[in-house]
């Protein structure tokens, strides 16, 4: 994006110096570079440089000669100058695009000189456990200069960019494998950081996370201090009209775009994934079976959803029921929300064994609610909020496998193949279940369980109200 920029004439040399000297003084670096390319020659006092030099000084001076070591060819290749069809310029025009992608290049090399030049402080950082905000940052600088240089060129119908991160999570659980390197978690928050500074003080190109990690929706806010960190919970996507026209022919067949639609839904995440496993190796082997189908394919991105994504999110919103319960004991609940008839309304004593096959249980009753409903709720039907009480719809809101969608009121799961692989769950804890374990489940569905069937969707509520008052005329 940053060289399409250049391209478009809305990035120069002079911004990228600008924009760099904001946040560093690149002196040192930029010397320590002259002398690279400077060793060997037989006459040096031509390259020597004054200690008095200005950092725009030396920045022109590496540039001139980055310039004339760079591959004209190459740069033009780049630029799309020269060749036939396209744009012709002028010897200064030209020029001054070439600049300004050296430029780019220079501020990299700066940056990484710096970053070489802290090795040893990030590695005792990494041995004591301890945080440096500015060895932090040296991390994101290249990320964050070019988001700023893009942001600064930014023009409304002539160059209009935006930055789309997917699974920026990956960042946040990194594991470290190179002690000169921040850890994954602390890149990760640097570069949160510097792109909530950059909306706040200057102004930021739309950024857009994909993730189905609720961290960003939940706890992203406290962590940083920003309530407004984004614009919205909610999850879009395409319709399945709207994917259509983007993934059949191109990615896939119509016969498949049938079944991948009536599976999985009309996901970008899903269809993304799906066409890489469609890609790979294993996909091949599959069509050396004559008996394979590419249902075969789908059943095995779902398994790939229930183990990677679905299962450990479960564990994860036990762990939170398992929270509740402890502070229901300790009376941090409202009792409000501990109201008679709540199927949750009588947690387990101090016992963390029990603790835990409560929490299970009431997440398999709830579960067992939703696919009752068909996984569609509307949390305002009769003007009831009860559902949003209900510690399980929380924790599964929370670890990201529903949310709460605002126009209409409806609360249903993320994507349609969360959806089957909660149903799937589900089915596997019933099936391992012992007899003890079972009796409890249904004593807890026909005494104490839960029912949302009055909060299904407003047309079919409505027509349950119209059934039951023509009942009562008979």
């Amino acid at each position: 994006m940053a060289q399409r920029a250049i391209r478009l004439g809305s990035i120069s040399s002079t911004q990228i110096f600008s924009t760099f000297s904001k946040w560093h003084r690149p002196d040192t670096a930029l010397r320590r570079i002259i002398v690279q390319n400077s060793h060997g020659l037989a006459s040096k006092s031509k390259n020597a440089v004054s200690e008095k030099a200005s950092g725009y000084v030396l920045w022109d001076r590496v540039l001139c000669a980055l310039s004339a070591r760079s591959n004209a060819r190459v740069m033009d290749k780049l630029l799309n100058l020269g060749e036939k069809g396209k744009r012709k310029l002028s010897v200064d025009e030209a020029s001054y695009y070439r600049e300004a992608l050296v430029a780019l290049r220079l501020a990299k090399e700066v940056i990484r000189a710096i970053q070489t030049s802290r090795g040893n402080a990030i590695a005792h950082l990494n041995r004591t456990g301890g945080f440096s905000r500015s060895l932090a940052n040296s991390s994101t600088d290249w990320p964050c200069l070019l988001l700023e240089l893009m942001s600064q060129a930014a023009e409304i119908d002539y160059f209009q960019p935006k930055l789309v991160i997917n699974k920026i999570e990956v960042l946040k659980n990194a594991l470290l494998t190179y002690d000169k390197m921040v850890s994954g978690s602390m890149y990760h928050d640097s570069l949160i950081w510097r792109i909530i500074a950059l909306v706040a003080n200057e102004k930021c190109l739309p950024v857009m996370l994909v993730t189905s990690d609720s961290y960003y929706s939940y706890r992203a806010f406290m962590d940083f201090g920003f309530p407004d960190i984004f614009i919205s919970r909610e999850s879009f996507g395409w319709t399945p009209r709207e994917a259509e026209l983007h993934m059949v022919a191109d990615y896939f067949s119509q016969s498949e775009w049938k079944l991948i639609v009536e599976v999985l839904g009309p996901s970008p995440r899903h269809l993304f994934e799906l066409y890489a496993l469609k890609q790979s190796i294993y996909y091949q082997k599959v069509l050396e079976d004559k008996d394979s189908t590419f249902e075969d394919v789908i059943d095995a991105y779902l398994a790939y959803l229930q183990i990677i994504v679905v299962n450990p999110a479960m564990d994860k919103a036990i762990v939170i029921l398992e929270k509740f319960a402890e502070d229901a004991r300790m009376g941090k609940i409202p009792k409000d929300r501990l109201r008679f008839g709540s199927p949750w309304r009588h947690p387990p004593k101090d016992d963390p064994i029990r603790s835990s096959k409560w929490a299970k249980l009431q997440l398999m009753d709830s579960i067992q609610t939703l696919a009752n409903t068909e996984f569609g709720i509307s949390y305002l039907a009769d003007c009831s909020l009860e559902i949003l009480d209900d510690p399980c719809t929380g924790a599964l809101i929370e670890v990201g496998l529903l949310y709460a969608q605002r126009d209409p009121s409806f609360i249903r799961s993320i994507y349609k193949g969360i959806q089957r692989c909660l149903a799937r769950w589900l089915v596997k804890e019933k099936m391992q279940m012992d007899y003890g374990s079972s009796f409890q489940f249904l004593w807890q569905r026909f005494i104490r369980g839960r029912s949302y069937r009055h909060l299904m969707l407003e047309v079919g509520y409505s027509k349950f109200l119209i059934l039951g008052m023509l009942c009562l005329n008979f």
